[in-house]
């Protein structure tokens, strides 16, 4: 068969024309993806990056979230360092087991003749649900209330509360615990030193003569009575497990021991209150069926003593 030497050429020709025109077609594509829309080329396929997209438009980029101590007014931080000895020597009073063992009942206040000694027991809460007690608040004015008592109750049993108080609670809104618990047989356990400040009342706030008072000691809670409460509980009865308003009330062991307790701390009658009283949320009403006038009547003895002996 005879080849036309002359056609093959002209259909080399051709088909070299085709493939350069193809060539030239991709490398045009290309070169408009690398074009976007402002008519700038972006180093990402084709497509601006955010930043970039900003700084062309001639707009700002959105600030970052400003730190939550930013948020927060400039407020020195409390005074954590240890307590100056007139502060101990307020809380010194109060009761509290020592290395050498609990108290007897004259081994605090021998002028005062106990009928009684209750039985005493030991559980200390875990460290994050109690702190130390501020000499300044967080506006760096001077924390130097008197000191007043505040009667709480369970609402469960005192193992309850108490195993509540030993779990770390790294959390501040779980955070609680009282000084001193007293059981229903009238056992006394001492759960957080005097010395300490426990986190029996958020929210709170001792209306007396002085007029208001209450120490804010966080930025981001409420002012309390906490820096200068002595918290007492008082286990409920079983049927006072619950959010009743009411209960059957306290055994005469526990006002025993409470007029005991308190008579310990020297602290005035007009200063000693419930959680109810002291309470700004509303939601406070411990200690429920608590005879004010029973307890007062069993402390009043301790009370005239020590104001015939301060005579």
């Amino acid at each position: 068969m005879r080849v036309n030497i002359q056609s093959v050429a002209l259909r080399l020709v051709a088909i070299g024309l085709s493939a350069l025109l193809f060539v030239l077609g991709l490398s045009g594509i290309k070169a408009i993806a690398k074009v976007n829309i402002l008519g700038k080329p972006s180093s990402v396929q084709g497509k601006l990056t955010v930043p970039q997209v900003a700084s062309e438009l001639g707009s700002p980029q959105t600030p970052q979230a400003a730190p939550l101590q930013d948020l927060i007014p400039n407020i020195s931080a409390p005074d954590t360092s240890p307590q100056d000895e007139a502060v101990k020597d307020v809380w010194s009073v109060i009761p509290f087991p020592t290395a050498s063992g609990l108290m007897t009942s004259t081994s605090v206040r021998p002028d005062i003749i106990l009928s009684r000694t209750p039985r005493q027991e030991f559980a200390s809460a875990d460290p994050t649900n109690f702190g130390d007690r501020y000499v300044k608040d967080i506006y760096g004015k001077p924390a130097n209330n008197a000191p007043i008592v505040v009667l709480h109750e369970t609402v469960g049993t005192a193992s309850s509360a108490i195993n509540t108080f030993q779990t770390p609670h790294p959390d501040e809104d779980d955070q609680v615990s009282y000084h001193s618990l007293i059981r229903q047989n009238g056992a006394v356990i001492y759960i957080v030193p005097p010395t300490k400040r426990a986190f029996g009342a958020g929210n709170s706030a001792y209306r007396g003569s002085n007029g208001i008072e209450a120490v804010k000691t966080h930025r981001l809670y409420p002012s309390s009575v906490n820096n200068f409460a002595y918290h007492i509980s008082l286990e409920s009865p079983e049927d006072g497990h619950n959010n009743a308003l009411t209960h059957s009330g306290y055994t005469e062991a526990q006002y025993q021991s409470l007029a005991w307790l308190v008579a310990q701390t020297d602290v005035p009658a007009d200063r000693i209150v419930t959680h109810k009283i002291v309470d700004r949320s509303g939601s406070r009403i411990d200690p429920r069926s608590f005879d004010d006038r029973k307890f007062l009547a069993l402390l009043r003895p301790y009370l005239q003593a020590m104001q015939d002996q301060g005579n």
